[in-house]
């Protein structure tokens, strides 16, 4: 996999697509931290780490990794809490934006997720504390 933010970007995209209730994928350090940044922005319900089930799972080896599991949020009428995910930054186009300068999605209705050298937060929480850094996607 060249591009593992990409990868939960778009197995969150397919899966409210098709409506599923929760995606598992492979754990790593920064896609929890951006996965815990939409669970407190409220764009999902719950994410949390898990142990790959060995019984599930035929791989004996893959038994001993971490996962994270997120449950997705949907409205009443099966309207899903995020309409669409974009990938901004790609490991061959890196964007950066100065302090001040994170795109607003959609007049301030969406997320921009930064990586910035306090951690990773949204272009709202960037802006009071004037950082800058690579502007990694945007949701709404």
């Amino acid at each position: 996999m060249v591009d593992p933010i990409a990868d939960l970007l778009t197995r969150i995209r397919n899966a409210s697509a098709v409506r599923k209730a929760e995606v598992i994928l492979p754990y790593s350090k920064i896609k929890f931290e951006m996965v815990s940044l939409l669970e407190r922005e409220g764009l999902i319900e719950k994410a949390e780490i898990t142990e790959a089930d060995a019984k599930k799972n035929k791989d004996v080896l893959a038994a001993n990794f971490k996962q994270i599991k997120i449950i997705l949020k949907y409205s009443r009428n099966g309207q899903s809490a995020i309409t669409n995910l974009k990938r901004v930054s790609t490991p061959g186009r890196r964007i950066y934006v100065k302090k001040g300068r994170a795109p607003r999605v959609l007049d301030g209705l969406g997320i921009s997720i930064l990586t910035t050298s306090q951690g990773i937060m949204t272009n709202k929480e960037a802006y009071k504390k004037g950082l800058g850094g690579e502007l990694i996607c945007q949701i709404w």
